[in-house]
């Protein structure tokens, strides 16, 4: 027996169970023998993660799909899996080590710290995990992997080799974003520019041998320290005569020329600027073009390095910024200070570090090059974005794609496979030039050391006969026993297995890895392939691989779409999906983006716990339109709850008056006309539901589930069966209980996609009676219900649902009280109204809570009129209503909302408030002016029926 009520608490984590127990979520479950293949692989959320909206939307239409799929019975494969997130995760574990006044990580040492690192990752890092199965996530949970799983590591090394042997990575000094807290590069997704109120400082640099000074503007006066030239336009008159001459940097007297750039612009300030190379990138840039050296003056933590004159070595760069300032105003070289509102680069997780650009040596991947057949494939419509004006962010991003940054000075993430020779002089400002030790790249430290003996010893002559074993000896200068020294046992095994010479030599040049790790994108663009074995053959990438849909925010195409489109292409040769589903924004119901700092930030673990997994994940669905963000409200929520509460209670009456399911029935045989009806809507709402997830048009497949199981079904097909299943005819009584169990069932199916776990519940209480249910609903088939329907019964039915529908709105909006019975007046019936009058007469004579029908030639005076088809519909109400009143109430309400419209015109109109109001509350203001002009309209309606 069905439960009174739907609780979701006690009902989600039973089913959850259930599916886990019959490996429900396996790849391939369900499947049909040499079906076709459906994979999707997640975007791997932080391990340092939790829940957040944003995964709420994701992992449901995702979870959609996946669910959809596998009932049409597709071999479906939804692999989960992890990020490690390098710098979120060392920050987390980092902080703890402090808060606990445990020894910091450098104290604690490499290997001991990631040690740590590891120990949290194993007590929380599965936190978010388990909240996406909260939400009901199908994925194949016996497959989740890591993002620093030996497997991917593997996979990550032998992409960087290879990249590397074919000169697309390669070691630089560039600038970079750099983190002075953390001191590691990162990446233009971790940097959030933040508008800020700041100053514009105005510094005059006297030219050389001459009288003439030239006036620069900056908002980092401190930077000036390392200025390399200053820059005017080629055209600008007033400094043509001085190009190619030189100026004195105030404060460090060193002579810098002045070059023509057509960077300068001639219509900002006095058209001349300070160029920077090491601490601006449009400087840099400049600086190439015109070969100026670029001078780093900051160390790691953004102090001020030795490089600079001494009375600022040491200082932090904001103290620095002060005492260069005063000195510049003592000396006479400030010309003016001016209040500017700037953008200022922060660290975009906590808003606090000031981001510098910097210059040092880091690795990079050439992605012009790798870019070029991913741009390929889009053009050509190997892969599709969803909605397709992403392609346009997507070419304009990979059309002037610069080298990526893939080291990171971290300890947490996969250490650079990259080893090195003896250091030639390097300072620590990374100022010098000089091209640094020699680097061996190698999968593995034993590949390494022998790409050392080949380079140092001529090893390769050797092998060959080209020197003998005296000279060979003394041609690797003592390398070995230093080498064998410091590897562990097992790698100096592998290298005496390989070179039979190994312990003949003896040496003192170690070798020492690079510290660095690389970027978190450099794994996670491996995703799609790593996670299925690659780079081994394995059958779970021969099935799944290329997968078939990915589904993601808009705000990443950059940095995690497009890199594994170049990966999967450079390392597969085939794309890594077909389609690229880009979903929008979720922001509060007034359209603002959710932060903390506003307090709008809407929890999707409290929506949970408080309205059910099945009303969370409907409301992301119902909302989710293409291209355009979502407004979330409470509410809607609330609502949807609402639903699944609908869909129990429509259940549990089915069986309480024995709707059960009949072995062999055929919905073709039906003879009522609402029977035949139902079937025939049932079939449409299974078309609307399949073509909106089809389509990626999620809010359509949502709706049209909703208006058919709320509006048609429950609000319609039950109040007009219930006469039936409660009468004496037991012919039409068993044909509508089989009908309604039927109904019930593809409802249930076309449900489950969105709503999982009601829908699986449900189908679990009706499967009790009738013939037993041979599988779960989750693996059970979509339904696909062809020539089904009826278009006599749906004209018919669907005029008695227009027709009570009318005569309700009529009494709605006269103030018709609900239980007074009123006659209904018929003119100019035709043959077809008659016929439809006398089949429906007892329908539309309960549900439109009516005294009588009849047929009349002229309406009476005070008759509410409404036309359905070609007759004419009156509702005498005169004794019912005060007519007078009821014109009066009408005719004021009319009022009010012309003046409420006409408001809200004068401010839609006013272009200053237009291009000052945030776009939210534009937004709010027409939705006001359209529900107040549909308001009108209904009101008008209603007037002139009573005329």
């Amino acid at each position: 027996m069905i439960e009174k009520t739907y609780e979701p608490g006690a009902v989600e984590g039973r089913v959850h169970q259930n599916w886990l127990d019959a490996r429900a979520f396996a790849a391939g479950a369900g499947a049909k023998p040499g079906a076709k293949t459906f994979s999707i692989v997640i975007p791997p959320p932080n391990v340092t993660g939790s829940l957040h909206i944003g995964h709420a939307l994701n992992n449901t239409i995702q979870d959609i799909l996946v669910r959809f799929e596998r009932m049409r019975g597709k071999d479906v494969l939804w692999q989960p899996g992890t990020d490690h997130a390098g710098i979120a995760t060392q920050m987390i574990v980092e902080r703890r080590l402090m808060e606990s006044q445990q020894p910091s990580r450098r104290e604690l040492g490499r290997e001991e710290f990631l040690r740590r690192v590891w120990e949290w990752k194993t007590e929380s890092g599965g936190t978010i995990m388990n909240q996406l199965k909260r939400l009901g996530a199908s994925a194949d949970w016996s497959r989740e992997r890591f993002t620093m799983d030996e497997g991917l590591s593997e996979a990550v090394r032998k992409v960087f080799v290879e990249l590397h042997a074919k000169g697309l990575i390669y070691r630089a000094k560039r600038l970079v974003n750099w983190h002075p807290g953390l001191e590691t590069a990162i990446s233009d997704l971790e940097v959030e520019n933040i508008e800020t109120n700041g100053k514009m400082w105005h510094l005059k640099y006297p030219v050389d041998n001459s009288d003439e000074d030239i006036v620069v503007a900056t908002t980092r006066p401190e930077t000036m320290l390392g200025d390399a030239a200053v820059a005017v336009h080629p055209d600008d008159e007033r400094y043509k005569h001085l190009i190619g001459q030189y100026v004195i940097l105030p404060i460090v007297g060193r002579r810098i020329p002045i070059v023509a750039d057509e960077y300068a612009d001639p219509e900002m300030g006095s058209g001349a600027v300070k160029i920077t190379p090491a601490h601006d990138f449009n400087d840099f840039e400049v600086g190439v073009r015109h070969n100026l050296r670029p001078i780093n003056i900051f160390t790691p933590q953004a102090r001020i390095n030795g490089y600079a004159p001494k009375e600022y070595r040491s200082l932090d760069r904001f103290e620095a910024r002060e005492k260069i300032v005063a000195d510049l105003d003592a000396m006479g070289a400030l010309v003016w200070v001016e209040e500017k509102t700037i953008m200022v680069p922060y660290d975009e997780k906590t808003k606090q570090v000031v981001i510098e650009p910097y210059l040092t040596d880091q690795w990079f991947v050439n992605a012009e090059v790798l870019a070029q057949p991913a741009l390929e494939s889009v053009r050509q419509g190997r892969t599709k974005f969803v909605p397709k004006s992403y392609e346009n962010t997507y070419y304009a991003w990979m059309e002037n794609i610069k080298p990526w940054c893939i080291s990171r000075q971290l300890w947490w993430g996969h250490q650079i496979p990259a080893w090195y020779g003896p250091r030639n002089n390097t300072d620590s400002d990374f100022n010098r030039t000089d091209a640094g030790p020699k680097v061996f790249v190698a999968a593995t430290e034993a590949d390494a050391v022998k790409q050392a003996m080949a380079y140092y010893g001529r090893a390769v002559e050797v092998h060959t006969g080209g020197l003998n074993s005296g000279a060979y000896l003394k041609a690797f200068a003592a390398f070995e026993t230093a080498q064998r020294d410091r590897l562990n046992p097992q790698t100096w095994a592998q290298i005496k297995q390989t070179d039979p010479f190994a312990e003949l030599r003896d040496s003192k040049v170690p070798l020492h890895r690079d510290e660095d790790v690389l970027d978190t994108w450099f794994s996670s663009a491996l995703w799609p392939f790593s996670t299925l074995g690659w780079p081994h053959e394995t059958p779970e990438l021969k099935k799944y691989y290329p997968t078939d849909v990915l589904v993601t925010g808009f705000d990443i195409i950059f940095f995690w779409v497009a890199r594994m489109m170049m990966m999967g292409l450079e390392f597969t040769g085939a794309e890594p999906f077909h389609t690229v589903y880009m979903h929008a924004l979720v922001r509060d119901e007034r359209g603002q983006k959710m932060s903390k700092t506003r307090g709008n930030v809407i929890d999707p673990l409290e929506l949970i716990d408080t309205y059910g997994a099945d009303a969370t994940r409907f409301t992301m669905a119902a909302m989710a339109a293409q291209g355009r963000d979502m407004r979330l409200a409470i509410s809607r929520v609330e609502g949807y709850r609402n639903f699944v509460t609908k869909l129990w209670n429509a259940a549990r009456f089915l069986e309480m008056n024995e709707c059960r399911r009949v072995a062999g029935f055929n919905p073709r045989a039906n003879r009522l006309p609402v029977n035949r009806w139902i079937v025939g809507a049932t079939a449409q709402a299974a078309a609307a539901v399949t073509r909106g997830i089809e389509e990626y048009k999620f809010n359509e497949a949502a709706n049209a589930a909703y208006d058919f199981v709320w509006g048609t079904f429950c609000d319609w097909y039950v109040e007009l069966a219930k006469p039936i299943l409660t009468g004496e005819n037991a012919e039409a009584k068993a044909e509508t209980q089989a009908t309604a169990a039927f109904a019930l069932d593809q409802i249930l199916k076309i449900l489950h996609p969105i709503m999982p776990f009601v829908t699986e519940e449900l189908w679990a209480e009706t499967g009790k009676i009738g013939p037993k249910r041979d599988k779960l609903l989750i693996v059970s088939e979509w339904p696909v219900l062809v020539g089904l329907e009826d278009a006599e019964a749906e004209a018919e039915m669907n005029w008695l649902v227009d027709l009570v529908s009318d005569i309700r709105s009529v009494r709605t909006e006269m103030n018709v009280p609900a239980a007074a019975k009123i006659p209904l007046l018929i003119i100019g019936a035709g043959a077809d109204t008659g016929t439809r009058v006398e089949s429906q007469l007892a329908a539309l004579t309960r549900l439109a809570r009516l005294e009588s029908v009849d047929y009349v030639s002229d309406a009476p005076k005070g008759s509410a009129q409404l036309v359905l088809g070609e007759a004419t519909f009156a509702l005498p109400l005169a004794g019912v209503i005060d007519l007078a009143v009821e014109r009066a109430r009408l005719e004021k309400e009319i009022g009010k909302l012309d003046e409420e419209i006409e408001k809200i015109d004068r401010k839609l109109g006013n272009a200053q408030f237009v291009a000052k109001a945030p776009e939210e509350v534009i937004e709010e203001q027409r939705a006001r002016r359209a529900e107040a002009v549909d308001r009108r309209e209904r009101i008008a309606a209603a007037l002139v029926r009573l005329s």
